[in-house]
């Protein structure tokens, strides 16, 4: 799953890809330094798996992963070409969902392509650019099919000019795709468009260090009132603090996080998030050789779910042990867990649980 790192230039884009991955992607006090996307791969924090991983004595956990893609700058204008606007937004499309990094400080020495700070401003100039391209892309079709869809009457093709139809009036509205509701066959007909403004979206308020202390500031605020509007998600978090803490080694970074008095620091409270908003979830396997959290959609069945360790599994799948995380922790193994009846055998209709620690069973 990719996740798109957005926003206007200088607001803290790079130096948030930087803290998430390490990865040293280049941040300078310029628009459009990041030209190419930088790609990081990032675990998703999972203490469940350290303590299966002492449980059986393991040689190798591996945890869930994100791919974070930071792309570039936009500016007004980008839907137009402007600031190398269609190769940034040709990127987005790509991705699964977006992080919308939106500065909330005031700094002289770091410029603000608009001169000022107003992130309802910045927002509506991401947004526009996304929608008119969106938009664009909508117009293409509608144009090419609404008169053919009324003459042949062909279901499939009416339903798909029925559904633009609706995005194209909210897009020119001001609003966004993702606002809207829609069926399941729906989705998947949506899915082959790409559409910009159906991303699931998370902010990221970008303060400054002196506003970790704070509750809340005038800029964040601003923030959280636009997403309380989408019904999107806010992580507040200082990129600066994070750039430090991503350098540190754990122990370092731990005493460093209780210095600042925080149990996880932003980039954590991110990753948790982004692996929500795209409805995921893991379940693990545990064993000597390797403890690992596997990553699938929430709402998936145990055949598909064995399908992600190997397409054998899926196709010969017999039946599924299973005992949740919690009782495994308690009974201390999981021939104990068994022993007390708390290892269930489920078959192919059983959905997964997020924690499940599963041995699946199948034939070759």
């Amino acid at each position: 799953m990719k996740i798109g790192i957005v926003g206007l230039p200088n607001v803290g884009k790079s130096s948030l890809f930087n803290a998430i991955t390490n990865a040293g992607a280049e941040s300078s006090n310029y628009p459009f330094c990041t030209i190419e996307p930088n790609i990081g791969i990032v675990d998703v924090p999972d203490d469940r798996l350290n303590v299966l991983g002492k449980m059986y004595n393991t040689q190798k956990i591996t945890p869930a992963a994100i791919e974070f893609v930071d792309i570039a700058g936009l500016v007004a204008g980008a839907s137009h070409g402007e600031g190398l606007g269609n190769k940034f937004l040709s990127h987005i499309r790509e991705v699964d969902a977006i992080v919308h990094v939106v500065r909330c400080f005031d700094n002289e020495k770091i410029i603000h392509v608009e001169g000022s700070i107003d992130p309802k401003r910045d927002i509506d100039t991401i947004e526009t650019e996304l929608a008119l391209a969106d938009l664009e892309q909508v117009d293409k079709f509608l144009e090419k099919n609404t008169k053919i869809a009324r003459q042949t009457k062909e279901k499939g093709l009416v339903e798909m000019v029925d559904m633009l139809s609706r995005v194209k009036e909210v897009l020119e509205n001001g609003g966004q795709a993702r606002t809207l509701s829609f069926s399941e066959e729906e989705q998947k007909n949506l899915k082959n468009f790409a559409l910009l403004t159906a991303k699931p979206l998370i902010y990221v308020a970008n303060i400054a260090e002196s506003d970790l202390v704070k509750e809340t500031n005038q800029y964040v605020e601003k923030v959280k009132e636009i997403a309380d509007k989408e019904g999107a998600k806010v992580v507040v978090l200082c990129t600066k603090i994070e750039e430090e803490l991503a350098s540190l080694d754990k122990d370092e970074r731990e005493m460093f996080k209780e210095e600042l008095g925080i149990k996880s620091s932003g980039l954590e409270k991110l990753v948790v998030a982004s692996y929500d908003l795209l409805g995921l979830m893991s379940y693990l396997t545990a064993g000597e050789k390797e403890v690992r959290a596997w990553t699938i959609n929430k709402g998936t069945k145990a055949p598909a779910a064995a399908g992600k360790i190997h397409s054998d599994f899926e196709k010969g799948f017999i039946k599924a042990e299973i005992v949740s995380y919690a009782d495994l922790v308690e009974a201390g193994s999981f021939l104990k867990a068994k022993e007390k009846g708390k290892v269930r055998i489920e078959g192919k209709e059983y959905v997964m649980q997020d924690g499940d620690v599963v041995l699946f069973r199948f034939n070759n």
